[in-house]
């Protein structure tokens, strides 16, 4: 708890962001495996000779330690794991996108271990230089799943049973994929159901088995997945992906 006090040591953290905090320290808001996002003060971090001045870097592997009962503890150690290129370019802004998401859309001090090997696997995927679109879809999916939200990827909305690979579906929030063929049977008018995601049965049943090697599962989800987290953000709109598009038009 947040009141509590506390001692953590070695706990595997990713820095997702930072920000100066008086003369010569910084504020850091770190993704630990067990304890979720939480937010640290490194005291002294930014003389130029502190040890901890090349070290908090966003997108390394590091292992921390820290203290203190207060909504923002104090850093005690950090030290950098090693093995990860940095990130340059767009999946430098990519990897941006991700920590956006981490801090707008989890609580602080909310453990999420499994979300935590998900965005590992992502910073490291964007390393390695990877094709980005499938990794960025993998850890929205992964995100929005562990946030609570079912997908319902594989299943038709309303027990309608499996979803047909050669169905046209429609994917309505809060209930999941209908056929279209269902929906004009009862009458409805999908354009008259707002901004909804349009796709192909193969398309849900790919992201289900995380395979996103197909054109058209890649474009169909992004818009999916784009929708969804739109819902869950409230509408409020992501700095990152703002960046993103602007690079794309250049």
């Amino acid at each position: 708890m947040a009141g509590a006090k506390q001692r953590v040591e070695q706990q595997p953290a990713w820095v997702l962001h930072t920000y100066p905090w008086r003369e010569t320290s910084l504020i850091v808001e770190v993704f630990a495996r067990d304890h979720g996002r939480v937010a640290l003060v490194a005291k002294g971090a930014r003389r130029p000779h502190s040890q901890l001045r090349g070290v908090l870097m966003a997108f390394q592997p590091l292992s921390m330690d820290w203290s203190g009962g207060g909504e923002v503890k104090t850093l005690v150690r950090a030290e950098w794991q090693g093995g990860q290129p940095l990130l340059t370019g767009r999946a430098l802004i990519c990897g941006y996108y991700l920590n956006e998401l981490l801090v707008r859309l989890t609580a602080r001090e909310d453990p999420h271990p499994e979300l935590f090997i998900a965005y590992a696997k992502a910073v490291r995927a964007l390393g390695r230089g990877e094709s980005e679109p499938p990794i960025l879809r993998r850890f929205e999916l992964a995100l929005l799943q562990d946030l609570g939200y079912e997908a319902g990827l594989a299943n038709e909305a309303d027990g309608g049973g499996a979803v047909r690979p050669e169905g046209r579906y429609i994917y309505i929030i809060e209930r999941g994929p209908l056929r279209l063929e269902t929906l004009e049977g009862e009458g409805v008018d999908p354009a008259a159901l707002g901004d909804q995601a349009l796709l192909s049965g193969q398309t849900l049943l790919d992201m289900a088995a995380d395979d996103f090697s197909r054109a058209e599962t890649l474009a169909q989800s992004k818009q999916l997945l784009r929708m969804l987290i739109n819902h869950t953000l409230g509408g409020q709109p992501l700095q990152s992906r703002r960046v993103l598009k602007e690079l794309q038009e250049l």
